[in-house]
């Protein structure tokens, strides 16, 4: 170390300028994180003042011995408080708004199906047969809503005498009506989720949205985490992502390798023959690697290429 030459040093309290005894021989205090932000100036005056050179970073200890003076203890709290609010601020990114998203849409999937059970179970105190006639969900609650029991009746075929179920007094089916009204309103946030989503997807990892469709996206994405951990991920994670559970029983009691895991509902896998399956899904996890990767540094798009590569490779004859 120069025994002649003085030396520079920035941190969150202010600028420093030391000799060579690391003793403090001129400083410019940061009022706020802005000054700190702008601290390049002020080195840069310093500098010219003191012909200094900057602090070598091994050095930085002696300097920190100097700053347990007390005088400094609250600009050091004040402007490590502010360096924090704007380092959480900051660490907000699309990989939460797509987490925080698709998790809001297994809740209300969750939600939803514990109430739509109960409306059928109440509804079918009124009219049991429409339980067994409509087995889609929606369409059972939109009805519930909509039609009266008369019209509901008589697009049943059958009579009122006919009809298993009790005449409930109007305020009962009025109670019915609410809670199918709920569910419809879950039903319509849900859509509007998976509009919002779709958006984020296509403006943050458009090539895995082609490649595989906004629900297995979503799901790969969601065990994940984030987009740079499924992009650093190797293709044979990618390939097993949701089949963890079988995979733990593979090494544990030697039961079958699981071959595929999330991505088995992908069209291409589902249309393939069974003994083709996991070379099909093999496949579909390189090239999901390649366009999350593709997608994470910002390259061109290629997921409608990659989609295509597949579709040509596994065309069924």
């Amino acid at each position: 170390m120069d025994l002649t030459m003085k030396y520079i040093h920035s941190n969150l309290i202010g600028t420093f300028v030391l000799n060579k005894d690391f003793n403090i021989l001129d400083e410019h205090l940061f009022k706020n994180i802005k000054d700190y932000d702008g601290k390049d100036k002020i080195e840069k005056k310093l500098m010219k003042k003191h012909k200094a050179k900057e602090l070598d970073k091994k050095d930085v200890k002696n300097l920190q011995e100097q700053l347990k003076d007390k005088k400094y203890f609250r600009q050091f709290y004040q402007n490590n408080f502010e360096q924090t609010v704007q380092d959480i601020k900051k660490s907000i990114s699309k990989d939460d708004l797509i987490n925080q998203t698709i998790a809001n849409i297994n809740d209300i999937d969750k939600t939803t199906n514990i109430l739509v059970k109960r409306l059928r179970d109440w509804f079918k105190l009124s009219l049991p047969e429409l339980d067994k006639m409509i087995s889609d969900h929606e369409t059972f609650t939109d009805l519930v809503i909509n039609k009266s029991k008369k019209e509901l009746l008589k697009e049943l075929g059958i009579t009122s005498e006919n009809s298993m179920g009790t005449e409930l007094k109007e305020e009962d089916l009025e109670e019915i009506t609410e809670l199918a009204k709920s569910v419809d309103l879950l039903y319509k946030l849900r859509k509007k989720h998976e509009i919002y989503l779709k958006n984020l997807m296509e403006e943050f990892c458009p090539n895995l949205l082609e490649l595989c469709g906004i629900t297995i996206g979503a799901k790969l994405f969601g065990h994940a985490k984030s987009l740079k951990r499924l992009a650093l991920l190797p293709a044979s994670t990618v390939q097993l992502l949701g089949a963890e559970k079988a995979l733990f029983r593979h090494i544990k009691t030697g039961a079958p390798s699981p071959k595929y895991g999330i991505i088995f509902t992908h069209q291409l896998v589902q249309k393939a023959r069974r003994k083709e399956q996991g070379i099909v899904a093999r496949t579909l996890a390189n090239k999901i690697s390649l366009a999350v990767r593709v997608d994470f540094f910002k390259g061109e798009p290629i997921g409608k290429k990659l989609r295509k590569e597949l579709e040509d490779k596994f065309k069924r004859k």
